[in-house]
């Protein structure tokens, strides 16, 4: 498992990489191996990072219909990749940690550590776009 420090640097390292292209069609090149938490993280902020720029696009008050639509379709696929990514990560937590007991004084959160990933995604994301 990660540190939050390491998830840091790889969200940062796809923030970084997708900037050097700057295209919301640009094929990812996870430098990653693949399988790796690493990779998963990596293919998280990468879904996060185009769909922050698509999302600039279709907010152009001038765009024109048909490539709204086509947008605002491919943002949908772009949710359920998220979600579904999401959805890895928290498996790999639930593997890694299938034989802890909680305690007696353990509570259920609304969150998993998947979606608390997922803010931290996005959060450097907006850092980035607010420097």
């Amino acid at each position: 498992m990660l540190t939050a420090e390491e998830c840091y640097r790889v969200f940062q390292c796809s923030i970084d990489d997708y900037h050097r292209v700057d295209d919301v069609h640009a094929e990812l090149k996870n430098p990653y191996q693949p399988g790796t938490f690493e990779s998963l993280l990596y293919s998280k902020n990468w879904i996060d990072t185009v769909q922050w720029h698509l999302e600039d696009i279709i907010r152009d008050p001038q765009i024109n219909d048909r490539k709204g639509i086509l947008l605002k379709r491919r943002i949908d696929k772009s949710n359920q990749e998220r979600t579904d990514t999401v959805e890895r990560i928290d498996d790999v937590f639930l593997k890694e940690f299938q034989d802890v007991k909680p305690g007696p004084s353990a509570r259920l959160n609304s969150e998993t550590p998947a979606w608390l990933l997922d803010r931290m995604s996005i959060l450097l994301l907006k850092i980035y776009h607010m420097k």
